[in-house]
């Protein structure tokens, strides 16, 4: 099995540690900042074996030359010639072995172009960096509002229980917008509870569940019909698609 935990980095990342309980190797996704997790791999006696991007931006690959010089490990990660230390260019349908264990390959383009996510069957568990938030989603900078759409829903096309690591703790500012979005929702009330406490506790948010988030996520939840009634009475919705229905909810998020 494959244990999980957060590296805090910049102001609110999570870079993911993943070691294994039989080894001393470890993989990271997204090391924006090499100091903490040259830090924390040391705190642990963990070699660093191997690295997964998800996309270019440089709060994600900043610590990529660091990490290299310190431990030569293999880098994963997208088709983008931004991202030049790559080992090994992974596309839809490819498979990545982290410690034993196979993840598969999503493009999940929105974000940006190249953005890509991470999935484990066998351990359900899914790396989406700046896709899919706890209680959001990234903002679109280089696709299309259908294009975010579209790859939420390949997202949300996975088992339920699958848990959701994403980049950034941004929970309770995600569901203060959800709760103006649908006001009425016991689930989404619920959660906002929790996150408070977790918050106020000092802790993460993260991961979530896929299940939660196709409760209380206005962006996995655009198919829905009580947030459709919502946006309209609202006055946010003129469409009738899902993709439309994003947009408008995207739209309102951007400026809320």
């Amino acid at each position: 099995m494959l244990t999980v935990r957060p590296i805090t980095a910049f102001d609110d990342n999570y870079i993911w540690l993943i070691s294994a309980d039989s080894t001393g190797d470890a993989f990271v996704v997204d090391p924006g900042d090499p100091a903490p997790v040259l830090a924390r791999l040391e705190e642990e006696g963990l070699n660093l074996t191997g690295i997964l991007i998800t996309h270019h931006h440089f709060d994600h690959v900043g610590g990529i030359g660091a990490l290299r010089e310190a431990f030569a490990p293999t880098v994963y990660g997208p088709d983008n010639p931004a991202i030049d230390e790559l080992d090994v260019v992974v596309r839809a349908g490819d498979r990545v072995d982290v410690l034993g264990t196979y993840f598969d390959v999503l493009e999940v383009p929105g974000h940006t172009l190249d953005h890509i996510a991470y999935h484990s069957a066998d351990n359900a568990q899914l790396f989406c960096g700046d896709t899919l938030f706890a209680g959001g989603c990234g903002r679109v900078f280089e696709g299309t509002p259908g294009m975010m759409h579209a790859s939420l829903q390949q997202l949300a096309t996975l088992p339920a229980d699958t848990q959701v690591f994403c980049a950034h703790e941004y929970t309770l500012a995600n569901l203060d917008f959800a709760s103006a979005v649908e006001p009425d929702n016991q689930a989404l009330a619920e959660r906002i509870t929790t996150a408070k406490s977790t918050r106020a506790a000092g802790l993460p948010t993260v991961p979530s569940t896929l299940a939660l988030e196709t409760a209380t996520n206005p962006f996995m939840r655009c198919e829905a019909p009580e947030l459709v009634d919502a946006m309209r009475r609202h006055g946010k919705l003129s469409g009738t698609t899902g993709a439309e229905v994003f947009a408008a909810v995207r739209g309102w998020k951007d400026n809320f």
